[in-house]
């Protein structure tokens, strides 16, 4: 089954529901943000949390307004209600115009809809419990935010994790029919972007190697074991409190910096490796490669890099095909 609904949200909630459907790259087939596959998912991976958190909240006023004064456990009921529904609004939501959008439900989410409507409105509307759910959700960290919407993935690897078992998925970003086989030791979410990686050991390369868990998919957890390498885990750890995007081995990078290079060093704080010393125009890191490539491709002629020449020659090439590509 398939129904349509209109939902009415502040341009606020809209905005920044299709920011997080962009950033965990739901996407139709023309390239634009996929909003209603994103609320989709949100709706059946959130409601039940949701549920009971809201329960909790309107049991623990209902247990004070009893305890402060005489009253039937009816009228504390819907005092308790007028609070949450009234009271704990932002305002914000009271004074902010509203605008519709089209929500199209079907399977779990069709499903979740109807448990709503037939048992949880009382004296709200469907859209004003959606939004409710919204507003909830987006009131997490985006971090945690990841969690529930990629729940199933974050579950499968949590099992993995627990009982040391080796697991295969692919990837959205990697080529057609490529699988990869890991060990799983941990997921780490990223300050900078707020998104969370799992830490594993590549069981072919034999290397140690991170994944955004948004983009994996066909996750399956074998029924081979693996062992558990303390040593290998403590090194994961120390690599992902650095930078979960990347675990890969560090280099020794030599920097120099002219003034403006500096002060965009100062400024540009996303993935921005840890300095290890500073001789004047000189910046020393110990940072893995790969990172240090993509944050300082944004600099240009600002901040050349001396050593590694491995470094140096792939951006080297990187401004060189930038250069190209602008002639032609």
């Amino acid at each position: 089954m398939t129904e349509k609904y209109k939902i009415y949200l502040s341009e606020d909630i809209k905005t920044r529901l299709t920011n997080d459907a962009e950033l965990f790259e739901f996407y139709k087939k023309d390239g634009s943000v996929n909003l209603n596959a994103f609320l989709k998912i949100l709706i059946v991976n959130y409601f039940d949390q949701y549920r009971n958190e809201k329960e909790k909240l309107l049991n623990s006023i209902r247990q004070d307004i009893s305890n402060i004064i005489s009253i039937s456990d009816k009228d504390s009921e819907k005092l308790a209600d007028r609070i949450v529904n009234t009271y704990l609004k932002g305002d914000f939501e009271k004074a902010e115009k509203s605008t519709a959008i089209t929500l199209t439900v079907s399977g779990e989410s069709y499903d979740i809809i109807g448990i709503i409507e037939n048992n949880l409105l009382k004296d709200s509307s469907l859209s004003g419990y959606l939004k409710d759910m919204f507003v909830s959700y987006l009131s997490i960290p985006r971090s945690n935010r990841e969690i529930i919407i990629f729940k199933d993935i974050q579950k499968a690897i949590t099992t993995a994790i627990s009982e040391k078992r080796i697991i295969t998925f692919s990837t959205t970003t990697s080529e057609k029919n490529t699988t990869f086989t890991v060990e799983p030791y941990f997921i780490a979410p990223s300050k900078e972007e707020q998104c969370n990686y799992l830490i594993c050991n590549d069981v072919r390369a034999h290397i140690p190697r991170t994944f955004r868990i948004s983009r994996l998919t066909s996750i399956f957890v074998t029924s081979a074991d693996f062992i558990f390498d303390d040593a290998l885990y403590k090194e994961l750890q120390d690599r992902a409190l650095r930078s979960p995007q990347s675990v890969s081995k560090t280099v020794q990078a030599i920097v120099k910096m002219n003034s403006f290079g500096i002060r965009k060093f100062k400024v540009v704080t996303k993935n921005r490796p840890d300095l290890l010393k500073k001789e004047g125009d000189l910046y020393y890191f110990d940072w893995s490669e790969l990172q240090l490539e993509e944050y300082f491709k944004r600099f240009g002629r600002d901040a050349i890099v001396l050593e590694p020449k491995s470094l140096r020659e792939r951006l080297k090439k990187y401004y060189s095909l930038a250069v190209k590509a602008y002639n032609d």
